[in-house]
């Protein structure tokens, strides 16, 4: 099995790192435009082989996406972050440019591979490469959910003093702060949360966790990268391993939970062939408004790509 990583950056490098270390493919090829930058972080994953006892194969390579030739995971981690003074159109613009070559350069090399993408904006990125790849949209998907639910696990965890082993919870919608993070549907080794913490404790650690990219942000001066990249080295294991884990994920949706032509996180079947099943939970008054909230703050960030799009 072969594992392509696009982009070395702290998240890119993380994700080889985590697919390297848990042997999850026998190739890991880490690319980056940066001259000898992949080559470099990927010689130093190699040299840990010996010391962690695995046998994975990690390489580095600058933009020569020949190298990715048929990857059966592509995951893209490509962009830039928001710098000061730029507007979130700017931001847009920029990576989907980048998402847009970088999907392409991929899928040229490697036709069947399926492809998850790590670059934000997240949903509308997700979108970007959707249009760009010819792919089926269960083959392109995003990452979110899974680092949005490991967040909050972890929050609740810290709170109630258990391990994060035995929290399961279930988040939906946009990867950011309208995030819809679901307490009906959040259980710790099966009980119920709601009967192990107060309602306006919970509340304050849904609201943490809807910003907890942010928290990192102002702790590092940068965005987070351990989470990230470990969040997305699961996605990449449940398809090369054929799991049919239940993650949340930014999927496409052709109906669901009554919308349509919009890229929004929610529960899926994760297997060898990509998203094997969209799961539609009964949602209640309050949690439908939340989700069609979120729905509408993404379409408005993917109706800003496809004005640009249009006017090329």
């Amino acid at each position: 099995m072969k594992v392509t990583v696009v982009g070395a950056g702290n998240v890119g490098a993380t994700c080889a790192d985590v697919l390297a270390t848990r042997e999850i493919a026998n190739e890991i090829i880490l690319l980056d435009i940066k001259d000898g930058f992949a080559e470099g972080k990927a010689l130093d994953i190699w040299q840990t082989a010996p010391i962690n006892l695995y046998d994975s194969r990690t390489i580095g390579c600058t933009n020569d996406y020949a190298r990715t030739s048929n990857s059966d995971v592509v995951v893209i981690t490509s962009g830039l972050p928001r710098k000061p003074g730029m507007s979130r159109d700017d931001l847009i613009a920029t990576n989907a440019g980048i998402v847009k070559s970088v999907t392409e350069n991929v899928v040229k090399y490697s036709p069947n591979a399926i492809v998850i993408v790590v670059s934000n904006p997240l949903d509308v990125m997700t979108y970007c490469a959707y249009l760009n790849a010819n792919l089926p949209s269960s083959k392109v998907f995003g990452m979110a959910g899974v680092l949005d639910t490991a967040r909050y696990r972890a929050f609740l965890a810290e709170e109630l003093n258990v391990s994060p082993k035995d929290i399961q919870a279930v988040l939906m919608g946009g990867h950011g702060d309208t995030m819809v993070p679901l307490p009906r549907y959040t259980t710790v080794g099966g009980i119920p949360v709601s009967e192990l913490i107060e309602e306006n404790k919970l509340n304050e650690i849904i609201e943490r966790t809807k910003f907890g990219g942010g928290e990192i942000v102002k702790l590092l001066g940068t965005s987070a990268w351990y989470a990230p990249g470990a969040a997305a080295a699961q996605m990449v294991e449940a398809v090369i391993r054929d799991q049919k884990r239940i993650f949340p994920v930014c999927a496409w949706l052709n109906g669901e939970y009554g919308l349509s032509d919009i890229y929004l996180g929610v529960p899926v079947v994760l297997g060898k062939n990509g998203i094997e099943k969209i799961i539609e939970l009964q949602l209640n008054e309050e949690e439908s408004k939340l989700l069609i909230d979120s729905a509408e703050a993404v379409k408005g960030v993917m109706d800003v790509l496809d004005k640009m799009n249009a006017n090329q």
